[in-house]
């Protein structure tokens, strides 16, 4: 009996010294949360547009310049400080062109009283990255019948630091030029502007079709004095919507962008 109690005794003591070195189970790591990537916030969501002024008064030849620079603020980026540069150099150039030709023509004593230069700007359009300017510029020659006007468009994408080009915007081979003269033609044809007269100026040429812009309403088209109507009706502007271009939109272009 005793040798039997002594098996039992034995035996208990085994299978708890066999539970003692069993390895505890390890703990398993929480699984860390999954990061979501957030975007770097788009350049243009910091900025804004602004313009400084300019403004020369001479008396000999007379004549007069007043001019608005546009820049935009907000951020110190390299593309940034370019694209001010560039707009700068643009209004700078035709307020160099017009002193040089002013004091190179001038009469004296002048015939009237004097020359001007004016330079306004627009924003006609901004997404994304994407903006779009145009600059209307008026000016008189002395002794001129009448002022004169103009304008000059810059499409710009801030992100690659370049300009925009036409053709960029329109799928590769289409006819692209072709669907923009039409819509124009068929919408200058509506107007009183003696358009039949001047139908070459909106044939489709690029030379027809360099000052354009990019809006919320469509692609606009600037057509200068002269170019489609006679100077008293002025310069002629049409929008052309994008529904209208839905057939030869670049879908990795600026004008898709300007769709959505």
């Amino acid at each position: 009996m005793k040798n039997k109690n002594l098996f039992v005794l034995i035996s208990l003591l085994l299978t708890m010294l066999a539970c003692s070195t069993l390895t505890a189970p390890t703990e398993q790591p929480s699984a860390s949360p999954t990061l979501t990537p957030v975007p770097p916030t788009a350049l243009s969501q910091t900025l804004t547009i602004s313009s400084s002024s300019f403004e020369e008064i001479v008396d000999a030849p007379p004549y007069t310049i007043n001019a608005q620079i546009p820049f935009l603020q907000g951020s110190d980026d390299p593309r940034v400080q370019d694209f001010n540069s560039l707009l700068k150099l643009i209004a700078q150039s035709e307020i160099d062109s017009f002193r040089e030709n002013t004091l190179a023509y001038a009469t004296n004593p002048p015939m009237t009283g004097g020359s001007f230069l004016g330079v306004e700007y627009a924003l006609v359009g901004q997404r994304g990255e994407i903006w779009s300017i145009k600059y209307d510029i008026s000016f008189y020659s002395d002794g001129a019948a009448h002022p004169g006007h103009y304008s000059i468009t810059l499409t710009y994408d801030l992100a690659n630091g370049r300009e925009i080009l036409l053709d960029e915007l329109f799928a590769a081979g289409s006819n692209y030029l072709q669907v923009i003269s039409d819509y124009c033609k068929s919408e200058l044809a509506t107007r009183d502007i003696a358009f039949d007269g001047f139908s070459s100026g909106a044939e489709p040429l690029p030379e027809n079709y360099t000052r354009w812009n990019l809006s919320a309403d469509g692609l606009i088209i600037t057509f200068d004095e002269y170019q489609v109507a006679p100077y008293a009706a002025g310069p002629q502007v049409v929008t052309i919507p994008f529904s209208a271009l839905q057939s030869v939109i670049n879908l990795d272009g600026a004008l898709a962008l300007f769709t959505q």
